[in-house]
């Protein structure tokens, strides 16, 4: 247990195990040793595993240990293989820390995720595929309104998120996994608001019209379909930008991206998908976008990236109610205790404020 907890701290953190032997004093050959359990780290070597590595002590016996199961990822081909293990690890510490949570509830207080009753056995078209989209719009009572944190609509669901932040070069945009049942999705956050938001989701996607595309359908696409169609509803993009038009106006794109949270570009090509514009008008406004190199960075403020909080909100929660004590809370949330007792009285709020 020890051994596949070093491997995977040494591989969140981006160490040989040649560099993290040096950090620690001791041989390469030593750390491969305690990576697969042929010796056992004396105390003093396992204070300098959790320096070097960045973790508490408390993280190597942590006794639950998850895998992730069905991955799906979302990246860029040049993504280096180093980075996805990296994630990889880093997704798996925060997703052991939400398990252990979970199980140190009598009765957790969020509820499990739940398919709507209503999705159809089969999807045939992409057309059908808004259908889907609005089903659970209407399913999940959102109305044609922007969803303004999606995040805390998927956890209230009973999906979990996870934010990561390894990828510093941007080339991961996220993954859908399950956990013992438990749907996951993951996302970087280094990308822009618009940006997560269509990939959590595209991810959702995945998750609700796996097995039911019919074999004509890309699930890719699809899935891009579905995330459109769930972010910006047919109905309310109609509404504003009128059932047909031969032109539209950037900064229209860009007013619809700051209410909906759905990049100018997305924006774009849901408007094509809706035939609101024609396919022509649509690769005239892509060659602009090129031009301008809005394809890269699009023009105006950034949309605001989207924020988990539920997990730390649960383990206060747990904590004011008695569940965990103050070592375990900082444990959970894989900080020092003097740091959680500086937060938790907030004194570095008050330190901000004046």
């Amino acid at each position: 247990m020890i051994g596949e907890r070093i491997k995977r701290a040494r591989a969140a953190a981006g160490l040989s195990m040649q560099a993290l032997g040096q950090q620690v004093g001791v041989s390469a050959n030593m750390i491969k040793k305690y990576e697969h359990d042929q010796c056992m780290p004396s105390s003093g070597v396992l204070i300098k595993l959790s320096k070097s590595l960045g973790v508490r002590s408390e993280y190597f016996f942590r006794p639950v240990q998850v895998e992730l199961g069905e991955v799906e990822y979302r990246k860029r081909s040049t993504l280096p293989a180093g980075i996805l293990k990296r994630i990889h690890a880093d997704v798996l510490d925060q997703a052991e820390r939400w398990h252990e949570l979970t199980n140190l509830w009598p009765n957790f207080p969020l509820a499990d995720f739940k398919e709507p009753d209503d999705l159809p056995e089969r999807v045939e078209t992409l057309d059908e595929v808004d259908a889907v989209a609005d089903g659970l719009r209407s399913s999940w009572q959102l109305g044609q309104n922007p969803i303004p944190d999606l995040v805390d609509e998927l956890e209230a669901r009973g999906i979990l998120v996870i934010m990561t932040d390894v990828d510093e070069q941007s080339k991961f945009d996220g993954l859908q996994a399950q956990i013992a049942g438990l749907p996951v999705i993951v996302v970087s956050s280094n990308w822009p608001g618009d940006r997560q938001r269509f990939t959590l989701a595209h991810e959702l996607g995945h998750l609700l019209l796996q097995g039911r595309l019919a074999a004509t359908l890309d699930e890719e696409q699809a899935c891009n379909r579905f995330a459109g169609a769930f972010l910006l509803p047919a109905g309310p993009m109609r509404q504003q930008l009128g059932p047909s038009r031969q032109h539209l106006e950037p900064k229209e794109l860009y007013l619809m991206k700051m209410e909906y949270g759905l990049s100018m570009k997305a924006c774009l090509y849901r408007a094509k998908d809706l035939g609101i514009i024609t396919s022509a008008e649509h690769r005239g406004m892509m060659i602009k976008f090129s031009k301008n190199r809005w394809h890269k960075v699009e023009p105006g403020h950034a949309y605001p990236a989207e924020v988990t909080l539920t997990f730390q909100q649960l383990v206060y929660r747990a904590l004011g109610e008695g569940i965990v004590s103050e070592s375990k809370a900082a444990e959970l949330l894989g900080i020092p205790l003097m740091q959680f007792h500086q937060e938790r009285k907030l004194e570095q709020l008050d330190a901000v404020a004046h």
